[in-house]
């Protein structure tokens, strides 16, 4: 009978989303970020605070080539508050940190949530979805900012145990120790509070083996702060790996004003789309979030457009795929080509003031001209995309999300419908210039800042102060 009512319900949850979507808009329960708002009202106050901002997500936010252009615009509105929360070191071979750079050496365990280190048993990890425990005393880490994200706040986030080493912490000429040894285990962040704004921190295990969890940077003189918190290929129920204790402390440190939920790829490309077990999943960790951080305004993305070639995510959920095929397309562009009027040499020989006079003289201007001849063409064949579809597991994941969004009180951005809906990819992939790579999921540069741009374009419409 549990098993009847499980189909049954599970069904339910897959029509559910045409009956009972909140909205029909790009950003819906917009109002759920008036509290986020009024502090970014107050942002420009110097000397105070930043707003701070953490987005938890995967890849898209991991890359941070969409969060980085969106930092960027948000600082250029109201002022940099710093790089905010990273995962410590380097947990994997092409970490991005983009205004900032982290190095680490060798002697350090890498722990995660999900992929590489992530099976048990493992140390608590927190938001960043990455610990680092040190094998060999004298290992460290450092992190060195460029000028715009130097900070004069910095907070170490760790595991206090028994016969627990320290932490070195040196910042310009100043160290500080941290030490974790403890009669408990428990998670302990420690703030760093600094007189005036510094580009960079040494990290330094002292003795027994230490555990990070995370840091961060700020700058205490107003403005905001976007912390991209990530892990490749992760979904949501990887972050319910993190540790509720871990978490807590780290929320009660970095303080976020607001939090985004930037899950829905790697879940609408699963091989088999559970309605009801994304939703149970999503309920959860919403609830959980709330419980941990307090009731801070959460902002869900919705999963973008994205497309695929594998079989097997034909029929990964109810509804079917949607074909993405295109023919080829040619393409011609002209290139106009100028060439210089010929002129005659002066009788002055190398006296420049003559030339020019002569080059006046045939043009009968006081400047030289350029003749136009016949423009050349070039002509390009993008070929022809075949077997590309949007598996029917991207729409159901972003029809749950939009109206659990709806009950729970979250606002919610249709990060799917702003690239142009269902198969809206291939034009992100095949454009001039291209602003997605050849895998039709993740964004290039170009197409980071593109979504950035119009993800402020409909908070600023939704009334974020400017």
């Amino acid at each position: 009978m549990r098993v009847r009512i499980a189909i049954a319900v599970a069904g339910m949850l897959v029509s559910a989303p045409a009956l009972a979507a909140p909205c029909n808009g790009n950003l819906c329960n917009a109002d759920e970020l008036a509290p986020v708002f009024a502090k970014l009202a107050a942002a420009k106050t110097r000397g105070t605070r930043p707003v701070h901002i953490l987005q938890i997500g995967d890849s898209h936010t991991a890359g941070d080539a969409i969060t980085g252009a969106w930092r960027d615009l948000l600082q250029a509105r109201y002022g940099g508050g710093g790089r905010g929360v990273l995962a410590a070191g380097r947990p994997y071979a092409g970490y991005l940190t983009r205004g900032v750079t982290a190095t680490m050496s060798s002697g350090w365990r890498v722990n995660g949530t999900f992929g590489s280190g992530s099976a048990q048993p493992r140390p608590a990890i927190g938001v960043a979805g990455f610990s680092m425990t040190s094998t060999t005393p004298g290992a460290s880490m450092s992190l060195t900012s460029d000028g715009a994200q130097s900070f004069d706040r910095f907070v170490l986030c760790a595991i206090a145990r028994p016969g627990a080493g320290a932490l070195m912490v040196r910042i310009g000429a100043a160290e500080s120790r941290f030490d974790l040894d403890s009669n408990t285990e428990r998670p302990q962040c420690r703030t760093f509070a600094l007189d005036r704004p510094n580009p960079s921190v040494t990290v330094t295990a002292d003795g027994a083996p230490v555990t990070i969890t995370s840091w961060g940077t700020f700058r205490d003189n107003g403005g905001v702060v976007l912390s991209n918190v990530g892990v490749v290929g992760s979904q949501l129920i990887h972050f319910s790996r993190t540790d509720d204790a871990v978490l807590k402390e780290e929320f009660r440190s970095y303080r976020p004003d607001m939090i985004v939920l930037a899950y829905g790829t790697n879940e609408g490309f699963s091989p088999s789309v559970s309605a009801f077990g994304y939703e149970t999943t999503l309920r959860s960790a919403i609830g959980r979030l709330r419980r941990l951080a307090g009731n801070v305004p959460i902002l869900m993305l919705g999963a973008p457009d994205a497309a695929s070639r594998q079989p097997a995510l034909l029929n990964n959920a109810p509804g079917g795929a949607v074909s993405c095929s295109v023919p080829a397309v040619r393409v011609t562009t002209a290139v106009p080509v100028v060439v210089p009027a010929v002129v005659a040499p002066s009788a002055a020989g190398q006296d420049m003031d003559a030339t020019i006079a002569a080059l006046a003289a045939q043009s009968g201007s006081s400047a030289p001209v350029v003749v136009p001849v016949a423009a050349t063409t070039t002509t390009t064949v993008k070929p022809a995309v075949s077997g590309l579809f949007v598996p029917p597991g991207m729409r159901a994941v972003r029809d749950i999300q939009r109206r659990i969004a709806g009950e729970l009180g979250l606002a919610f951005w249709d990060w799917g419908a702003r690239m142009g809906g269902p198969c809206s990819s291939t034009q992100w992939v095949r454009g001039t210039p291209s602003r997605m790579r050849g895998d039709y999921v993740h964004f290039n540069s170009l197409g980071g800042r593109d979504i950035a741009g119009r993800l402020q374009a409909d908070l600023d419409a939704a009334g974020m102060p400017r």
